[in-house]
């Protein structure tokens, strides 16, 4: 147990101390949390230019008029005595960036409205005028069948449905929005952690052999300690740069509000608002992400998240590993023995972006519990009310499914690690792992 513990030590810090760990581990959190701060900035702000648009409106169908909205942009100037023929080529020289052209028109079947640029329309601006042209024509329609807008705004429905979970803390509302990015977000974490920390353990074992570092290593210690040794301690610089990353996001986080005070302002009137409606823009939409995440259990979601993390990773470093042992110098030869390695690890991926937004259906309650794409579908499951038995059979199976790996593999790593000049197949590592000792 001392020689494992060498190894761990070994193994840890060597990988801690390297400069590319320290940049890494400060510039992810702060590059993750200053995309955060931009893309507030750009729904506070908007655009600055000021869009003028011309509107010759023959039919009358804006009765000389368009409501500009707070955040609107655009500045729309009514044009009279003018054909579409006669301004298309002026309104440039007069400083309009567009116009729109509305023909006497049909309100049951209104056809005809141009809109003239000088260069293609953006997506925002297009939908923006579109809006306001059908809200324009469903008032004509309204006037014409003698409708009162009023009591058509009060019969109206647009309802928005507040999912309340009845959990023993009392009801909270949940926001399925926010449900599904935490179980993707978890999810995607487990998947790059196997890919990323896995193939960090196959380089490790791949240089030591390369270099003879392994012969003299296992002159002192057995196969089997060497390849856990290796495979915590890696492990451990894996869980060490998450802790450091989850408190440096804590912190930096705590800046957002010194930065945007006039959005969190707004967040807290319309928080205690007595008779606020539905909370809008930027404010709102954080208000509402607010709320969702207050509706998950985070510390349920910590617990699977680190007990996935370390089962996944040892289950999946132990193969790893054993697939170094038995590679020398040969990357294409590596790349042939990974793959069949990664086709589980990416199914699982593709499995929980089903399951984060079907978390019931038999594909995600069965990737849930194969051990071999678990660790990633639960973590896209974790956020929904999984059922206590699936939680525990997934997490028993993982173990179990580890252990079995664990065995085998070190047969091989005890074969494959002094074995230099051949060319291995995944048959003949087969019979190294079932063969009698």
């Amino acid at each position: 147990m001392n020689k494992i513990w060498l190894i761990i030590q070994r193994e840890y810090l060597t990988r801690v101390r390297k400069k590319s760990f320290l940049i890494t581990t400060i510039l992810v959190p702060v590059i993750i949390v200053g995309f955060y701060a931009i893309t507030i900035a750009i729904s506070m702000i908007g655009s600055s230019d000021k869009q003028r648009v011309a509107v010759i409106d023959q039919a009358n169908l804006f009765d000389g008029k368009i409501d500009e909205g707070k955040k609107d942009n655009t500045n729309y100037t009514f044009i009279n005595g003018e054909t579409e023929g006669s301004f298309k080529n002026r309104y440039k020289n007069l400083g309009y960036s567009s116009f729109l052209y509305v023909p006497e028109l049909d309100f049951d079947n209104p056809s005809g409205i141009v809109i003239h640029s000088q260069s293609a329309l953006s997506l925002s601006a297009k939908v923006k005028i579109e809006r306001k042209i059908n809200q324009a024509i469903e008032s004509k329609r309204m006037h014409i069948a003698q409708i009162d807008p009023a009591k058509y705004k009060a019969i109206n429905s647009d309802l928005s449905i507040d999912n309340t979970v009845d959990s023993g803390d009392g009801g909270k509302k949940s926001v399925a929005g926010v449900a599904f990015g935490v179980s993707f977000a978890a999810g995607f974490l487990i998947y790059i952690i196997l890919l990323v920390y896995g193939t960090m353990v196959m380089r490790g074992v791949m240089e030591e052999k390369t270099n003879r570092i392994a012969e003299v290593i296992v002159s002192s210690v057995k196969p089997f300690q060497l390849m856990m040794g290796k495979i915590i301690g890696i492990g451990g610089v894996g869980l060490t740069q998450f802790a450091i990353w989850i408190v440096l996001m804590a912190i930096l986080q705590l800046f957002i509000p010194l930065l945007f005070p006039s959005l969190f302002r707004e967040m807290a009137q319309q928080g205690m608002g007595a008779n606020a409606g539905a909370p809008s823009g930027s404010a709102g939409m954080f208000l509402t992400v607010t709320e969702g995440l207050k509706s998950i259990n985070v510390t349920k979601i910590l617990l699977c998240f680190i007990f996935y993390f370390i089962g996944g990773y040892l289950m999946y470093a132990s193969i790893f590993a054993a697939v170094g042992s038995v590679v020398s110098e040969d990357q294409q030869e590596a790349q042939q023995l990974v793959f069949p390695i990664m086709m589980p690890i990416i199914l699982g991926f593709v499995i929980m972006t089903k399951a984060a937004s079907d978390p019931n259906s038999s594909l995600a309650v069965f990737g849930s519990l194969f051990p071999l794409t678990s660790p990633i579908v639960m973590m896209g499951r974790i956020t929904y009310d999984v059922p206590w038995w699936q939680l525990i059979l997934s997490m028993a199976l993982l173990i179990g499914c580890f252990l079995l790996f664990t065995w085998l593999t070190a047969k091989i790593y005890r074969t494959g690690i002094l074995m230099y000049g051949k060319k291995i197949t995944w048959k003949e590592m087969g019979k190294w792992a079932f063969r009698k000792a």
